[in-house]
């Protein structure tokens, strides 16, 4: 069964009034952005999301293993799943703009397979022994500590039998964390554009490293609009933020127009983390130097029928969600516009 779901950012918002009137227009999940310099907190929003609806699955989107304890990070999701009735999605990535804003990089690739999978035991309710979960090299040892007896591992105690396990959804957009993911996760999630050669390529990685069944979606920016101008020029304002996860460490992997290079040239040498997070302000050091056709690839651009059609080619490729990035942060000059996607385009998609 598709989900479809809304991406969190800066401004999601933690009311009731708000987390009703999004589920009421059709969406299957929400995201809430983890960037603790850049948003407010994603597990207290959560609680209220969960608190006033009936429905919408909960996410962050996406967390990382730095930022919290691991088990910090999966006890916030069960509570959320216990709140809402087991509605809960952890998503999790290798780190991007929480760590920036802490002077750090993403996560090296063995680090977060060794999370990801203490991040699964812990979910599951088991132990992870203390000497699984890596160095803390600023924290002196519990040994240290003259007890007559002491914990060896962490475990979240209070979970009660029979607790329904969150789902562990993994952000994904390079093929070594794209195999890593479907080997350990339930969900994966492909940050790599909404191109169907893209998507392809991506799919067979992942069901070539994985056995087990895996649901796949990807994080797609959808701008949807009568005047194709202006959709585009949204577009282009949102497609560098999303695209250079392709190149944050090297070059774009996978299928790629032929002219594709020279846009992730410009975004991998000229993005500006400091105006991260900003919805309408095009990136000053990106600006004019995307190209139309990588934006109209990358993105999905155009009238309901348009988006409603590219959608569906990536639903038949075998996605099973989506993660729509547009609704909620086009200009607040578009009116009754902005609400195309979830009267029309919604609505077409789950018609077919």
């Amino acid at each position: 069964m598709l989900e479809i779901w809304r991406a969190g950012g800066t401004t999601t918002g933690g009311s009731a009034e708000l987390a009703q009137a999004i589920e009421a227009q059709g969406w299957d999940g929400q995201m809430f952005m983890d960037s603790q310099s850049l948003s407010a907190d994603p597990y207290v929003q959560m609680g209220v999301w969960a608190a006033s609806t009936s429905r919408i699955k909960l996410s962050p989107g996406v967390t990382n293993p730095t930022t919290r304890n691991l088990a910090v990070t999966a006890n916030g999701a069960v509570t959320v799943q216990a709140v809402s009735g087991g509605r809960a999605v952890l998503g999790i990535g290798r780190g991007d703009s929480a760590l920036a804003y802490l002077g750090f990089a993403p996560a090296r690739l063995g680090r977060f397979e060794r999370d990801l999978r203490n991040l699964q035991t812990l979910l599951r309710g088991e132990e992870v022994p203390f000497d699984h979960l890596g160095e803390h090299v600023d924290e002196p040892s519990l040994e240290e500590l003259p007890l007559g007896a002491r914990p060896t591992g962490v475990k979240l105690k209070w979970l009660p039998d029979g607790f329904a396990k969150v789902p562990l959804d993994v952000a994904a957009t390079g093929p070594k964390v794209i195999a890593m993911a479907a080997r350990i996760a339930e969900r994966v999630t492909f940050s790599i554009g909404a191109d169907v050669e893209r998507v392809d390529w991506a799919l067979g990685i992942a069901r070539a490293a994985s056995a087990e069944a895996v649901s796949y979606g990807a994080q797609v920016i959808v701008v949807c609009h009568p005047d194709d101008g202006a959709a585009l020029e949204v577009a282009m304002s949102m497609a560098p933020a999303l695209a250079r996860f392709q190149v944050m460490q090297g070059e774009a992997a996978g299928p790629r127009g032929s002219d594709d290079s020279s846009s992730y040239d410009a975004i991998r040498s000229g993005y500006d983390m400091t105006k991260h997070g900003s919805a309408y302000e095009r990136n000053r050091l990106t600006h004019g130097r995307l190209t139309s056709g990588f934006v109209r690839r990358f993105a999905i651009v155009g009238s309901p029928d348009h988006c409603t059609e590219r959608l569906l080619k990536l639903r038949k490729a075998g996605l099973e969600r989506f993660v729509i990035v547009g609704p909620g942060f086009y200009p607040p000059e578009w009116g009754d516009a902005a609400s195309l996607f979830t009267r029309e385009v919604i609505p077409a998609l789950r018609a077919s």
